[in-house]
């Protein structure tokens, strides 16, 4: 249950003691994330007022931040999206596959981002699509949607990749749809193996070309022989791919793609409490079956933990492989679909689409049961649906 406490009042109350403790190690991605978030739908971002043309209620709207990594402006980012994957959904289950880095892997990610995050989704898809394309497996041409997460429960730094791919593909001479066995995808330890060689090969280069930098007590990897040896023991430990069931259906595959595509480190509503300098905030401990807790930390690690998840300028944290690649994707769909007898899908409202904002600004209280036009707002900076609101400034 929510208790109406949200990232933003953290960041306000200890955000100018946060920048002057750590002022040398913060850059510019991270210094506006915090500043976002702090004025995120206040009067410092302007907005406007709109009343109620039945009962004359006038309220008054403010701006968002619009930021990525704003738990506030992640809502009507994902209703949009998902509706333009209605589209592209095929009458096939669905799989959902995640490629996880090791630790030591996930230090070397921190300092090397960009890099890093763009091998881990090169990795991950080039090993769906050619363990797929292989005739002993199942010989065709894979669709894969991915989505980075660099965070765990306790918002301590673990980059993986969600990947969500269509039960088959079409063949490799493109004459028929190949369907995966009923309930199996693709062997998790071949892929495993696969995922493995293909990222350790890559950062290598990567290496080679001089592409990553080692600061504090990864320092010595700069050191060819270290880091050469430190692959040496990568290549030598288990690496986890983890392939879920398949979906209920396309309904429950954009529910599950509303969850993951927009989500930041934390959500508002697992926060609990916010007192004397610490923050309390829910989690599940999967290494206890998914046991919820409570975890508390100083505001000062709070905020330290949340930052670790920003994302370089310009990374796209949602990628398209294979038959949904953008440049081609319409085509290959509608080969599919014709390879499928299948017709183009009906819209789908999916469950996770249903509130795109925690607030119910899309109503006034004295019609609560009416039903919301669907016009957009064009003055609205969080692009709220309005229902009998009209702006009077």
């Amino acid at each position: 249950m929510s208790t109406g406490l949200e990232v933003a009042d953290v960041f306000r109350r200890h955000g100018n003691a946060y920048r002057r403790a750590h002022d040398a190690h913060l850059g510019r991605v991270e210094r506006r994330a915090m500043s976002a978030i702090e004025l995120c739908r206040t009067a410092a971002l302007g907005g406007h007022t709109e009343a109620c043309a039945d009962c004359g209620l006038i309220r008054c709207a403010y701006n968002s931040c619009r930021n990525r990594h704003c738990p506030k402006c992640q809502g009507q980012a994902r209703a949009d999206w998902l509706v333009a994957r209605q589209a592209e959904l095929l009458p096939v289950p669905y799989f959902h596959v995640v490629f996880t880095l090791p630790a030591p892997l996930a230090e070397i990610a921190f300092q090397n981002k960009e890099r890093v995050y763009a091998i881990l989704f090169k990795a991950a898809a080039e090993t769906l699509r050619t363990i797929g394309a292989d005739p002993k497996h199942l010989g065709a041409e894979l669709g894969v949607v991915a989505v980075l997460h660099t965070w765990g429960q306790n918002l301590h730094h673990h980059p993986h990749v969600h990947c969500v791919v269509p039960g088959g593909g079409r063949s490799l001479d493109g004459t028929r749809w190949v369907a995966c066995r009923p309930g199996f995808f693709l062997p998790v330890r071949v892929l495993a193996s696969l995922f493995r060689r293909l990222f350790l090969d890559a950062l290598h280069a990567a290496f080679q070309g001089g592409d990553l930098g080692f600061f504090g007590e990864l320092a010595d990897l700069a050191q060819p022989a270290t880091f050469t040896r430190r692959l040496r023991e990568l290549r030598r430990v288990d690496w986890v791919v983890y392939a879920k069931a398949p979906f209920g259906g396309p309904g429950q595959v954009l529910a599950y793609l509303g969850r993951y595509t927009h989500r930041v480190a934390i959500a508002n509503s697992r926060l609990v409490n916010l007192t004397d300098g610490e923050v309390s905030f829910r989690w599940r401990d999967y290494r206890r079956h998914g046991k919820s807790k409570i975890m508390t930390l100083s505001a000062d690690e709070f905020i330290r933990r949340f930052l670790l998840h920003t994302l370089p300028d310009g990374f796209h944290r949602i990628r398209h492989y294979g038959f949904l690649a953008n440049g081609h994707r319409a085509a290959k769909l509608a080969l599919c679909r014709n390879l499928l007898g299948a017709a183009a899908p009906e819209p789908i409202i999916a469950p996770a689409d249903q509130a795109v904002c925690p607030l119910p600004l899309d109503r006034c209280p004295c019609s609560p049961d009416s039903v919301p036009t669907r016009r957009r707002s064009r003055s609205c900076g969080a692009g709220f649906y309005l229902n009998k609101w009209f702006f009077i400034s």
